[in-house]
């Protein structure tokens, strides 16, 4: 904590910058002149490396300071930003070659090369570097070969076409490949410097190297360290749109705390939950962030003889929640029960019907039917009490989502008992990683607007599905959805409708909400850019008024 406080200190000075008049009990920022923000975040960032990141802080940090081929606008459009032009497309789109600006640079000064796009993606696609976002390689030619370790990494379908040029091979064509460019995981690393700190690469922020708006500074290690800054990256080529110097970054996972920050000129960003949330919603510096995310619970199914491989059991489970209650009481942000795993405004059928609407909603609280399957559930499993643990993160808002399941559980189904695990962020993350719990409250957030973001996750085999739900008509249909039926828009919308429907109907998943995520942000703040999929946060074009 010694070090999250020194921070605070230093912000106090920064402080001094941003005073004028309250407003809803919120003292705002008026000097046009200030060159730094202070943001707060709930979780501590898991890792800085590129290649394994899977988690939305990392997200944004790593969108920050680095950046690959396009970047998304405020209107989630794609924008040029490491490729110099718009890629030519083959006719059966199997092949994109583009284009690299040539005055990209790290922030070492060295040029950012079509090898560095080269040796970026094969490390993630290795095997050895065990990236959970593999999985998202597999329409790269080679790309499940590659990862599998039954191709050498080397024959993953990209190239690097003379030092300015490279060229993509699809396995098969996708409708949003471009899209996926946006991610992390599809960014250039600089092989020397990999190579150069080995099992030490991005494990703080001077073990590497930046091509984004920002650099990485005052980050001493992944999982723990609870404040970061973000500055102006001088060799970024396109510098001049970066209005800050800094941002500075601190963990706080108490919303009250946060909130005390924000009103005492201490942060110009929070993050607020629950009664927080609907206390401030009048509050001009108050704004709700929609979210293509959802937050759902995971059975672990990876043992053959899991209870949780019982379906009924799954059900009652799930029927005793009361999603309106948990968003409306708990949430209080505008957060929207899920009415299945892909959540609402992702993807709309070829005549304009949106995806959770031809799915139709699986997810109505129905205590007397929670009663029903649990019943059942106690015959076919020759048992007549349960007892399992819920594994969290330990923020204020996961807390109090968890503290609600378990009552409503416990209330509903008779001779249940529930434990609760809060542990931080990246501890969660390696224990679902793992399997090490019974049931885990986790949230995913698109990575591009289209279901498949979600419905891929799901496949028997795939990293991300920690809890191994495994359906071999669903895995079908996902596949038709990526190879027979790609061209059809119609046919691939069905069938991915029809395997929403299949897990639902299972409750493979559990989803509970889609997230709206409420904001405290200083009015002052222009130009502050969020997406619903993929990095939540580009703060290239921030300024202050």
């Amino acid at each position: 904590m010694q070090k999250k406080w020194a921070v605070f200190a230093s912000l106090l000075t920064v402080g001094t910058l941003l005073s004028g008049c309250s407003t809803g009990g919120s003292k705002q920022a008026n000097n046009a002149n200030a060159k730094s923000l202070n943001f707060v975040v709930q979780q501590e960032m898991p890792t800085a490396d590129l290649s394994v990141a899977s988690d939305t802080v990392s997200f944004t940090a790593l969108n920050n300071v680095y950046e690959g081929l396009y970047r998304q606008d405020k209107n989630n459009e794609l924008v040029l930003a490491g490729a110099s032009e718009k890629p030519e497309v083959s006719e059966d789109g199997l092949t994109y070659k583009f284009k690299l600006r040539p005055d990209a640079k790290w922030s070492n000064g060295d040029s950012v090369k079509a090898q560095d796009y080269v040796y970026g993606w094969q490390r993630t696609v290795d095997p050895k570097t065990a990236s959970q976002y593999a999985y998202l390689f597999s329409a790269i030619e080679n790309g499940k070969e590659t990862n599998a370790g039954t191709k050498a990494v080397s024959d993953l379908g990209i190239k690097a076409v003379g030092d300015y040029e490279i060229e993509i091979k699809l396995s098969q064509a996708i409708p949003y490949f471009e899209r996926l460019l946006t991610l992390p995981i599809f960014f250039p690393q600089n092989q020397k410097v990999v190579e150069q700190y080995g099992k030490d690469y991005a494990i703080n922020s001077d073990n590497a190297v930046y091509n984004g708006p920002y650099v990485l500074k005052n980050f001493s290690g992944p999982g723990t360290d609870d404040s970061w800054t973000y500055a102006k990256n001088e060799q970024y080529w396109d510098k001049s749109a970066v209005n800050l110097d800094s941002i500075n970054v601190s963990v706080v996972k108490d919303s009250s705390t946060a909130l005390n920050l924000f009103k005492n000129n201490q942060a110009d960003d929070i993050v607020l939950t629950g009664e927080l949330a609907q206390q401030n919603r009048n509050d001009e510096a108050y704004q709700s962030i929609l979210q293509a995310t959802t937050q759902y619970l995971e059975f672990n199914q990876r043992d053959s003889n899991s209870i949780f491989k019982n379906d009924n059991l799954r059900k009652a489970i799930s029927y005793s929640i009361d999603r309106k209650a948990l968003t409306e009481s708990i949430l209080g942000n505008g957060s929207m029960p899920s009415s299945g795993f892909v959540p609402k405004n992702i993807m709309k059928s070829p005549d304009g019907k949106d995806f959770t609407d031809a799915v139709g909603n699986y997810l109505n609280q129905d205590t007397n039917q929670a009663k029903e399957y649990w019943e059942k559930a106690k015959q076919e499993l020759g048992i007549k009490s349960l007892n399992f643990s819920i594994l969290s993160s330990d923020t204020d808002a996961s807390k109090k989502i968890v503290e609600y399941l378990q009552n409503a559980i416990q209330t509903n189904l008779e001779g249940v008992k529930v434990n609760l695990t809060p542990v931080p962020f990246s501890v969660r993350l390696d224990r679902a990683a793992a399997g090490n719990f019974d049931l885990l409250m986790g949230s995913y957030g698109a990575d591009y607007l289209d279901a498949s973001s979600f419905s891929d996750l799901l496949k028997s085999g795939v990293s991300y599905n920690r809890g191994q739900w495994s359906n071999t008509q669903y895995d079908e249909l996902i596949n038709s959805a990526a190879t027979s039926d790609v061209k059809s828009p119609q046919k691939r919308f069905d069938d991915l409708v029809n395997a929403e429907k299949i897990v639902m109907s299972q409750q493979g998943v559990s989803p509970l909400y889609q997230a709206v995520e409420a904001h405290m942000t200083n009015p002052k703040v222009k130009n502050y850019v969020a997406h619903p999929a993929g990095a939540k946060f580009d703060y290239k074009w921030l300024t202050v008024e």
